[in-house]
């Protein structure tokens, strides 16, 4: 009887209506003409004039002394080293917040999560000054460590939700086999979060790769600039002209793809780590 009830429960929940539905999707289709109508003025721009020559163009000839393909390979460090340095501060901190009992453990929490309200921008100023002092001013150092802090916050408040989740008897159950606080996280937990540890990772590369403040804010070397920052390097190289606006919006095709690719091919993740650990038994 108990099944039944919970069945009809979850049955009347996600019982939608006809005329519901069909307002559901034309309002899914109109959102996704907005985001379409763009896209396809980019595309339809990026092929004036020379056509697909456009994009053998910006892909052959460099700019300001920079091949193209320079411009990613910065894109690629930048994102992998911030994404690799923010899963493992925040795998740490998730875990030491959702398992180890310590003094003010509250209070650090709540302060880092107070710094999801903190934007980069006023960071730059102090993050400026500092990086003068250390001698990481226009270098690749900069940048990384600037995109890892600012998604700090966001990275331990998903992975100790994540730890939460997970069930106290794990660490218990470590606890009296002798393991060591070290052991029980890199064999017990570790494993376990994976996915949340992978959705967070794709995150971080994504954001990196659409990061324009702070890779303007801290390079000054055309051969250190990142895709973001080097489409101003293409509108002052390319110019006004008809052809030359057919190569800009090219270079801004070709820049846009790999973030559409990660996205694709990890979209599967990023569903997987936002839902892992959110039913509790």
């Amino acid at each position: 009887m108990k099944k039944s009830k919970e069945k009809t429960a979850g049955g009347d929940l996600f019982n939608i209506s006809k005329g519901n539905r069909v307002g559901m999707v034309l309002f899914l289709a109109f959102m996704t003409l907005i985001w379409a109508v763009p896209v396809y003025s980019l595309l339809k721009d990026s092929l004036k004039v020379n056509g697909l020559a456009n994009y053998s163009f910006v892909l052959t000839n460099k700019v300001n002394g920079v091949s193209f393909y320079r411009y990613f390979i910065n894109s690629i460090i930048n994102a992998v080293c911030a994404s690799f340095l923010l899963v493992a501060i925040c795998s740490f901190a998730g875990f030491a917040f959702s398992k180890i009992e310590f003094a003010g453990r509250k209070l650090i929490y709540n302060m880092i999560i107070m710094c999801l309200a903190i934007s980069g921008p006023i960071l730059i100023i102090p993050l400026f000054y500092i990086y003068k002092i250390s001698h990481l001013y226009n270098t690749h150092t900069a940048v990384i460590l600037s995109e890892c802090l600012i998604t700090i916050p966001f990275g331990v408040l998903m992975m100790k939700n994540f730890f939460d989740g997970l069930p106290e008897d794990l660490m218990e159950s470590a606890n009296v086999d002798g393991a060591s606080i070290g052991r029980t996280f890199f064999s017990i937990y570790f494993p376990l979060s994976k996915p949340a540890i992978v959705n967070l990772a794709v995150l971080q590369v994504m954001w990196s790769f659409q990061d324009f403040l702070f890779p303007l804010m801290f390079l000054t070397k055309d051969e250190a600039y990142t895709t973001t920052v080097a489409v101003n390097a293409f509108k002052g190289a390319y110019g006004m002209s008809p052809q030359s606006l057919g190569r800009y919006n090219a270079a801004l095709v070709l820049i846009s793809i790999p973030t559409i690719l990660i996205f694709v091919f990890a979209q599967r993740f990023i569903v997987n780590g936002i839902t892992s650990g959110a039913v509790k038994e």
